[in-house]
């Protein structure tokens, strides 16, 4: 601002409560010495968590705490007030939600110059099927300019595209392009597109579609988490989110509540039913991951696995939406569990944490237009103090 000789900066500040370049602060100075020189003033974050905080997880539960408390080192923790305890019984696919947090995580701190030495349960594995206070992983940031990825460039251009595909069959090099950006690891990547197989695996996902969505204590764990509006979203950025004029109308007019929702023959509980398996049957390719074993560490690494992948399709104008619900393990899912491992894997389901397991399931296409972001919590709200 000039007044008369004198001149004097102003900053003005905006809040930017999530997302990247949330909390760092600084000043760059440069000069040649010779009357030429540059002044840079930086606001953002160097921005590790908040380029983790935009991970998939399921229902965008966002169930990360993290403790920054110790110099030198995160600490990445389970937030055990937000699992889903009726269709992630033993909480395995909110751990693979934690992985794909930690490599958001590794590409942001690649990006700025750091590579991410990570040791998972530093103090000790809960017991199987359990989560407890303990940190999933302790990372440690060291100086490494060659850890640049190119996948970061697509973390703020990834979405969980929930929306039909159009019919086109997977180009073939995008096909080659998804398996070659799969890093070598516990997690193995499969993705097919042959129109046979294809229908065959649409079965599969529709029939456990119904079973989550017409088995009342699945389905209400779901309206639960429901945010239909703007003003709901707002107020919970968590959760399904569901915006738009016509959600908006049915909000207003009473025809979309929890109770209508839950509710077989109203327009709500059927309209979620058509919604969902429309889904389901406009998907042309499919693709899954696999571990040799069932252990947390394996869960971790398919987390990091499949965000890799959805990266990547993000490059390509690739769709990605994650439909495990065959792969739940409450009882009533239990003949699909079977039939999704005995189809894709050749083999019975898991019995044991040393069983090879399907950890992820996902449709890919082509979508018809792109999609919005998921809302994000306030980084604040994942630190622990």
């Amino acid at each position: 601002v000039r007044d008369n000789s004198d001149e004097t900066l102003v900053i003005g500040l905006r809040e930017n409560d999530w997302g990247p370049n949330y909390l760092r602060l600084g000043m760059d100075l440069r000069t040649d010495f010779d009357g030429r020189g540059a002044f840079n003033l930086l606001i953002g974050f160097g921005g590790f968590m908040a380029w983790a905080l935009l991970a998939p997880n399921p229902h965008n539960m966002q169930p990360w705490l993290v403790d920054l408390r110790r110099e030198g080192e995160i600490l990445l923790h389970i937030d055990r007030t937000r699992l889903l305890p009726e269709t992630d019984l033993f909480a395995r696919q909110i751990v693979i939600g934690h992985g794909t947090f930690l490599e958001l995580l590794v590409l942001a701190a690649g990006a700025d110059g750091y590579r991410c030495a990570i040791d998972y349960f530093p103090q000790g594995v809960p017991a199987e099927g359990e989560v407890d206070e303990r940190p999933l992983a302790r990372i440690r940031l060291q100086r490494d300019s060659a850890a640049n990825d190119p996948l970061f460039a697509q973390i703020p251009h990834r979405r969980s595209t929930k929306e039909p595909y159009r019919a086109d069959p997977l180009q073939p090099e995008h096909t080659r392009a998804l398996q070659a950006a799969h890093r070598a690891g516990p997690a193995q990547l499969t993705v097919i597109s042959d129109a046979a197989l294809a229908a065959g695996l649409r079965g599969i996902t529709e029939r456990a579609m119904l079973i989550e969505l017409q088995t009342p204590r699945t389905l209400k764990e779901s309206i639960d988490r429901l945010r239909v509006g703007a003003d709901a979203i707002a107020a919970q950025p968590d959760g399904i989110e569901l915006h738009g004029p016509f959600f908006w109308w049915l909000s207003k007019l009473g025809l979309m509540t929890p109770e209508k929702a839950m509710t077989p023959g109203t327009m709500a509980y059927q309209g979620g039913i058509d919604y969902a398996l429309g889904w389901a049957r406009a998907t042309p390719a499919f693709g899954w991951l696999v571990t040799a074993a069932n252990d947390r560490v394996s869960q971790i690494e398919a987390g990091r696995a499949y965000v890799r992948m959805q990266l990547k399709a993000s490059e390509l104008g690739l769709g990605v939406h994650p439909m495990s619900q065959a792969l739940q393990e409450f009882p009533e899912m239990a003949a699909h569990y079977e039939e999704a491992h005995r189809r894709l894997l050749g083999r019975p389901a898991p019995r044991g944490p040393g069983d090879a397991t399907l950890q992820m399931f996902c449709r890919l296409g082509y979508p018809a237009a792109p999609v919005e972001a998921a809302p994000r919590r306030p980084l604040q709200a994942l630190l622990l103090s």
